[in-house]
């Protein structure tokens, strides 16, 4: 079992700051979906993980170990960050047994893995003739060639069909049962929300928030409290430990809360609730919540 550690990870190229002072955690048993807009840092990051990018500062290390001081880096690690890297005039089988052939893998992995990731059916088909989301499945293969511990993916959902989308869910949860540490990047919560386990957002190269899906999905369940005393129910509901904010001139929010702590909390103290709803947002939606709000905190940094 191992762990995927970031700490303190900055990353500049010239004046852009890529990467900017990141510390986590990911666990293994688990799938950590590692998750941004565009340009957010997201490879980048991966990149230093996988010793394929220095960092300016900081380290990117796993089980305490930087990726070009492991001792057998092909059984420990697994990664597909690009699915364009192939010779089109090879066939699938080839491009595969080029990878066991330069690394010392046993030349029987080729077809376990194509099997495993549906591509044994077209093995000596040439990659040229295949199809992004078939592409996508080459990469993983390539990446679970030395049967390792850590898998790493970089938009592994990309081009994949729905059936394709509902394979690759089942393929990563069975890793992960395993024991092995699954780690994803994606620019789309939704994408992922039904694979993943633990959610790290980054906005800017910056951490937003690192959490379980469950914790995020509770956030998602918001309270509108109409009354005529706005100012008064938000002090009050907050000081009740809610997460709220003012909707309106009339409406107070509550996230992560439900209608009865809310009436019981305005009861108490007197407050007059003249309506209370409970509604539900979508992951997307709290998804670039968060990262405009951290887009906001940065500029009123700056």
């Amino acid at each position: 079992m191992s762990t995927i550690s970031f700490s303190k990870l900055t990353k500049r190229y010239g004046p852009v700051l890529a990467v900017d002072d990141l510390t986590f955690d990911v666990h293994p048993g688990r799938v950590t979906g590692f998750l941004g807009p565009n340009g957010s840092g997201k490879t980048s990051t991966l990149r230093i993980l996988l010793g394929l990018a220095d960092p300016t500062s900081g380290t990117a290390t796993i089980d305490g170990v930087p990726y070009h001081r492991l001792a057998d880096p092909v059984r420990q690690v697994g990664a597909a960050l690009d699915s364009n890297t192939f010779h089109p005039g090879r066939s699938a089988a080839q491009h595969l047994r080029v990878i066991t052939t330069a690394t010392g893998l046993p030349g029987r992995r080729v077809d376990e893995v194509l099997g495993l990731v549906g591509l044994a059916d077209v093995a000596g088909r040439a990659v040229g003739g295949f199809s992004l989301g078939m592409r996508q499945r080459l990469s993983l293969a390539g990446a679970l060639l030395g049967d390792p511990g850590v898998l790493v993916f970089d938009e592994p959902l990309n081009g994949l069909d729905p059936d394709g989308i509902r394979w690759l869910r089942g393929l990563l949860r069975m890793l992960a049962a395993q024991d092995r540490t699954v780690f994803l990047s994606s620019h789309l919560l939704t994408e992922v929300a039904q694979t993943v386990d633990d959610v790290i957002v980054l906005a800017r190269g910056r951490l937003v928030t690192q959490t379980t899906l469950a914790d995020l999905v509770a956030r998602t369940s918001v309270v509108r409290a109409r009354t005529p005393d706005a100012a008064r129910l938000l002090e009050v509901l907050a000081a009740a430990g809610l997460q709220v904010r003012l909707a309106d001139a009339s409406t107070v929010e509550a996230r992560s809360a439900t209608a009865d702590a809310v009436g019981l909390a305005a009861a108490a103290a007197g407050v007059t609730i003249l309506e209370l709803s409970r509604h539900d947002e979508d992951l997307e939606s709290l998804f670039f919540e968060l990262v405009q709000q951290n887009r906001q905190n940065q500029e009123i940094a700056a």
